[in-house]
Protein backbone atom coordinates (compact mmCIF):
# COMPACT_ATOMS: atom_id res chain seq x y z
CA UNK A 1 0.00 0.00 0.00
CA UNK A 2 1.46 3.60 -0.80
CA UNK A 3 2.47 5.79 1.68
CA UNK A 4 3.17 9.34 2.04
CA UNK A 5 5.70 9.54 4.99
CA UNK A 6 6.89 12.20 7.08
CA UNK A 7 9.92 11.02 8.97
CA UNK A 8 12.31 12.51 11.80
CA UNK A 9 15.64 12.25 13.47
CA UNK A 10 15.90 11.49 17.32
CA UNK A 11 16.10 15.20 18.39
CA UNK A 12 13.41 16.61 15.87
CA UNK A 13 16.20 19.06 14.31
CA UNK A 14 15.30 17.51 10.63
CA UNK A 15 11.96 16.58 9.36
CA UNK A 16 11.30 15.12 5.63
CA UNK A 17 8.53 14.07 3.58
CA UNK A 18 8.21 11.99 0.75
CA UNK A 19 5.83 9.42 -1.26
CA UNK A 20 6.52 5.85 -1.23
CA UNK A 21 4.67 3.92 -3.78
CA UNK A 22 4.86 0.39 -1.94
CA UNK A 23 5.28 1.62 1.20
CA UNK A 24 6.34 -0.52 3.76
CA UNK A 25 6.16 -3.36 0.98
CA UNK A 26 9.88 -2.50 0.72
CA UNK A 27 11.67 -2.91 4.13
CA UNK A 28 15.12 -3.82 3.61
CA UNK A 29 18.55 -3.69 4.65
CA UNK A 30 21.49 -3.44 2.65
CA UNK A 31 24.79 -5.24 2.92
CA UNK A 32 27.14 -3.22 1.36
CA UNK A 33 30.22 -2.17 3.26
CA UNK A 34 28.41 0.62 5.00
CA UNK A 35 25.24 -0.44 5.45
CA UNK A 36 25.86 -3.36 7.21
CA UNK A 37 27.38 -1.89 10.08
CA UNK A 38 24.33 0.87 9.75
CA UNK A 39 21.92 -1.94 10.04
CA UNK A 40 19.17 0.50 9.74
CA UNK A 41 16.11 -0.76 8.04
CA UNK A 42 14.83 1.54 4.96
CA UNK A 43 11.78 1.80 2.62
CA UNK A 44 11.94 2.95 -0.82
CA UNK A 45 11.05 6.49 -1.85
CA UNK A 46 10.51 8.40 -4.82
CA UNK A 47 13.78 10.05 -4.98
CA UNK A 48 11.90 13.23 -6.99
CA UNK A 49 9.13 13.59 -4.08
CA UNK A 50 11.91 13.64 -0.96
CA UNK A 51 11.77 16.69 0.44
CA UNK A 52 13.34 17.85 3.42
CA UNK A 53 10.84 20.18 5.33
CA UNK A 54 13.04 21.12 8.44
CA UNK A 55 16.35 21.14 9.20
CA UNK A 56 18.38 20.82 6.00
CA UNK A 57 21.16 22.80 7.36
CA UNK A 58 21.61 20.40 10.26
CA UNK A 59 21.85 17.87 8.14
CA UNK A 60 25.19 15.57 7.26
CA UNK A 61 26.36 13.67 4.46
CA UNK A 62 28.59 10.99 3.98
CA UNK A 63 29.85 9.33 0.54
CA UNK A 64 32.28 6.96 -0.36
CA UNK A 65 33.86 4.92 -3.46
CA UNK A 66 31.92 6.27 -6.71
CA UNK A 67 30.05 8.94 -3.96
CA UNK A 68 27.39 7.78 -6.18
CA UNK A 69 25.16 7.28 -2.96
CA UNK A 70 24.48 10.00 -0.43
CA UNK A 71 23.88 9.27 2.77
CA UNK A 72 22.47 11.75 4.75
CA UNK A 73 21.99 12.19 9.05
CA UNK A 74 21.54 14.99 11.65
CA UNK A 75 24.48 16.85 12.97
CA UNK A 76 22.89 17.18 16.59
CA UNK A 77 21.58 13.65 17.39
CA UNK A 78 23.82 11.61 14.72
CA UNK A 79 20.84 9.29 13.05
CA UNK A 80 20.71 8.36 9.54
CA UNK A 81 17.27 9.43 8.17
CA UNK A 82 17.77 8.50 4.95
CA UNK A 83 19.86 8.47 1.41
CA UNK A 84 20.17 8.54 -2.37
CA UNK A 85 20.47 5.20 -3.37
CA UNK A 86 23.41 4.75 -5.93
CA UNK A 87 21.94 1.32 -7.30
CA UNK A 88 18.41 3.11 -8.42
CA UNK A 89 18.79 6.87 -8.76
CA UNK A 90 15.18 7.10 -8.91
CA UNK A 91 14.56 5.76 -5.32
CA UNK A 92 15.94 6.76 -1.96
CA UNK A 93 15.65 5.18 1.05
CA UNK A 94 14.43 6.03 4.06
CA UNK A 95 15.05 4.78 7.45
CA UNK A 96 12.07 3.39 9.15
CA UNK A 97 12.91 4.06 12.58
CA UNK A 98 12.38 7.53 11.73
CA UNK A 99 8.65 7.44 10.74
CA UNK A 100 6.56 8.03 13.56
CA UNK A 101 4.29 5.21 14.98
CA UNK A 102 6.97 2.72 13.16
CA UNK A 103 7.98 -0.03 15.09
CA UNK A 104 10.91 -1.74 12.88
CA UNK A 105 10.28 -5.31 14.48
CA UNK A 106 7.36 -5.68 13.43
CA UNK A 107 8.55 -5.98 9.68
CA UNK A 108 10.56 -9.01 10.72
CA UNK A 109 12.01 -11.06 9.25
CA UNK A 110 13.47 -8.23 7.04
CA UNK A 111 14.91 -8.76 3.71
CA UNK A 112 18.47 -8.31 2.68
CA UNK A 113 19.79 -6.41 -0.60
CA UNK A 114 22.90 -7.63 -1.80
CA UNK A 115 24.74 -4.56 -1.81
CA UNK A 116 28.41 -6.63 -1.75
CA UNK A 117 27.73 -7.78 -5.27
CA UNK A 118 28.47 -4.31 -6.17
CA UNK A 119 32.64 -4.00 -7.42
CA UNK A 120 32.99 -1.18 -5.03
CA UNK A 121 30.62 -2.52 -2.27
CA UNK A 122 28.61 1.11 -2.72
CA UNK A 123 25.23 0.02 -3.92
CA UNK A 124 23.50 1.68 -1.08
Amino acid sequence: MSLQMTATCHCGAVEITGFAPEGFDTVARCDCSFCKRRQAANIDVLSDTLRVIKGADNLGCYSFGTHKAQHYFCKTCGIYTHHQRFSNPLMSGVNIGCIADTHPPDYEPITWRNGRSDPEGTLD
